[in-house]
């Protein structure tokens, strides 16, 4: 065997692999004989079929078996062996190339790689950074306070229609075909406004007879009023009876003991003044991820834009199709500044990590397990999860490999990024929520 590289430029090279009769007719006559002794054929014992039988019919699978095994552990040897640094999956070399077992004995394979760059960081405190802290305002503040007080309302009996309240009754079609005996209408929902002044200052035992088509366009809203099936609902139209049996009005919660205990748990504050600036805190938490967030794009962005590398990109692009198989050139064509910017990182960010000698633990990938679960408890209000409560899902979560490579990655992440921006100059901004969201839209 023979194996040789030919450079092309800095980052493309071609490996070929010369085969001949002697790299592989031992290990295909060691494979027909274990063929032979396990084969079962008509007209002989286990184990007694001829060999050149066996070869006729088993000869060619196998020796092409053999000769793949061989190119590959021989392409995965020789880049080992050579230090070579690649990118994706070496590509086979069609071009030039037949493979024609059953008629020759010599075979040349030729692999196309894309190199990784050599490449210098570039990190400096000539690079600059803001980090943008928001701070919440006061109609924030209050509007927060309101949320966790609809959050925590209640529906209370009313004697008449207002035009947020909720009617509970029968409804009726005007042939009497169509009819739904626990019927709910909000009367906010209706659209018509003449239509919807009659459903105001209305009481239990009350009757509003309306055109359920231009109270209701919607074939869903009909479909829930009626409780059919929105398909039934599209030809449904004409004039319909509402009799109210109760009218239901939405409450906030007051903003006192009872509702503080609800949110923080019991006794946790114990003012109006108090709750507003845990609110407050609670805010600037959610902030201040935003503001993290904000800092770490700009970092890599930066450190992509001050590192300057190029990469195999035709290359790439070729192997992109290769192992895409739903993607068309086109398509890969379209996401390619997108795929090559993530590649550029991962360089710069795996060479960042070497120079420091940055090993994972698995106290940090956990910590960061129990930093998502956190965050995932608190989009459903709860914020005073125990530990032990947090640790158990955060556990479960690293049993499947997917999840724990993902959060390994960003602890990675999160520690390269942190060598960046220590080695850049922050400058800290306050602004408002408006001010920090223009920041995206001028992106």
């Amino acid at each position: 065997m023979n194996i040789t590289r030919e450079n092309i430029d800095q980052l493309n090279a071609q490996v070929r692999i010369d085969i001949t009769k002697d790299d592989y007719q031992e290990k295909v006559n060691k494979k027909l004989r274990e063929y032979r002794r396990t084969a079962s054929l008509k007209g002989f014992r286990p184990g007694h079929a001829p060999l050149p039988l066996i070869k006729k019919m088993y000869g060619t699978s196998v020796l092409v078996d053999e000769i793949n095994s061989i190119v590959s552990e021989s392409l995965s040897n020789f880049i080992k062996s050579e230090n070579l640094d690649i990118l994706g999956d070496p590509i086979p070399k069609e071009e030039g190339h037949s493979f024609d077992p059953e008629n020759s004995e010599e075979f040349t394979f030729t692999f196309e790689l894309g190199l990784a760059p050599e490449f210098e960081l570039n990190l400096s405190k000539k690079h600059k950074l803001t980090r943008y802290i928001i701070e919440p305002d006061a109609k924030m503040i209050a509007d927060y306070v309101d949320n966790y007080a609809r959050r925590h309302g209640e529906f209370i009996a009313a004697e008449k229609s207002e035009d947020k309240d909720m009617l509970k009754g029968s409804v009726t079609s005007a042939e009497g075909t169509l009819t739904n005996d626990d019927a709910t209408l909000s009367v906010e929902m209706v659209k018509d406004e003449a239509i919807k002044k009659e459903f105001l200052g209305k009481a239990a035992g009350d009757s509003i007879t309306f055109s359920i088509r231009d109270a209701l366009p919607n074939d869903y809203e009909i479909a829930g009023l009626l409780k059919i099936q929105k398909d039934e609902a599209k030809d449904i139209s004409g004039d319909f009876t509402f009799t109210v049996r109760e009218v239901s009005r939405f409450r906030p919660a007051e903003n006192d003991q009872a509702l503080w205990d609800k949110v923080y748990g019991e006794r946790a504050v114990a003012t109006a003044a108090d709750f507003e600036a845990r609110v407050t805190d609670e805010i600037r938490g959610y902030f201040s991820r935003e503001t993290e967030f904000k800092l770490r794009t700009d970092a890599r962005d930066t450190i992509l834009e001050k590192t300057g590398f190029d990469l195999p990109d035709e290359f790439l692009k070729r192997w992109l199709v290769r192992t895409n198989e739903k993607a068309t050139a086109e398509e890969i064509e379209k996401d390619y500044d997108h795929f090559r910017d993530d590649l550029r990182w991962q360089l710069i960010k795996n060479r960042i990590a070497k120079e420091n000698n940055l090993k994972i633990t698995d106290e940090e990938i956990l910590a960061e397990a129990k930093e998502f679960t956190r965050a995932q408890f608190s989009q459903y209000g709860l914020y005073y999860a125990t530990d032990e409560q947090v640790t158990s899902f955060a556990k479960d979560m690293l049993r499947k490999e997917d999840e724990a490579r993902r959060l390994a990655e960003k602890v990675l992440d999160t520690r390269v990024l942190d060598i960046v921006i220590d080695s850049m100059k922050v400058d800290d901004n306050t602004v408002s929520a408006e001010e920090f969201n223009k920041l995206f839209e001028a992106e």
